[in-house]
């Protein structure tokens, strides 16, 4: 039997290139679980609407767990549902996290508090090899968000491949965007039974970043 795993979802590419690596490795996930803002109804840090995240829940077949959170109590939401996903079998949680100690610390804090296993799939992978290897694979990525200190507008709704990374470089920016120079919405890629359609977009300033508002 393959051991069940919760996937700590943000329906971008780092979270996206977890998942796939652990259904490589034999595990069974059982959720995508991903943390909602409630003010808005969007995902907590990618600004994703519960909408797209239902037609990638679909798109993958893999249930979708949403966490309505606020943030003063966020930690606790999320090991609630931590706890409700053990419940159900799950023996451990999936981070997309890469080299950030105090992001891996987080995770596995929130593990040990509910007695599950914290698995990194990606923990000290080169950044620039990780987001190659996510391209090679076959995923598609739109540019969803923007920090306008790191690179420009023009960035926004571009899909990732191997020459928008040399143009995200050439800014000085991160490639990888670990640093928080941009967020990603994956819409396809190998373990997707369809590609889900994007349409009805409008751009949003908000302080010094630019969003994609995708529908």
């Amino acid at each position: 039997m393959n051991r069940k795993v919760v996937v700590s979802f943000s329906g971008g590419k780092d979270s996206m290139l977890s998942l796939h690596k652990v259904i490589s490795l034999g595990y069974e996930p059982i959720a995508l679980m991903t943390t909602v803002n409630k003010k808005n109804d969007e995902s907590w840090f990618h600004n994703i609407s519960i909408e797209l995240l239902k037609q990638v829940s679909l798109a993958v077949n893999i249930p979708l767990l949403l966490i309505e959170c606020e943030g003063d109590n966020y930690e606790k939401y999320f090991e609630n549902a931590l706890n409700n996903m053990r419940l159900l079998g799950a023996e451990a949680c999936v981070f997309g996290d890469i080299d950030i100690e105090q992001h891996r610390e987080w995770g596995e804090k929130r593990c040990q508090n509910t007695n599950l296993s914290a698995l990194f799939p990606l923990w000290k992978e080169n950044r620039e090899k990780l987001v190659n290897e996510f391209i090679n694979l076959g995923y598609k990525a739109i540019i969803k968000k923007v920090n306008l200190n790191n690179m420009s507008s023009e960035f926004l709704g571009k899909t990732l491949s191997s020459e928008i990374l040399k143009d995200i470089k050439a800014t000085g920016s991160d490639v990888c965007g670990e640093n928080g120079e941009y967020h990603t919405f994956v819409y396809n890629g190998p373990i997707f039974l369809k590609e889900i359609s994007l349409k009805g977009h409008r751009n949003i300033m908000n302080n010094n970043s630019i969003l994609l508002e995708l529908c």
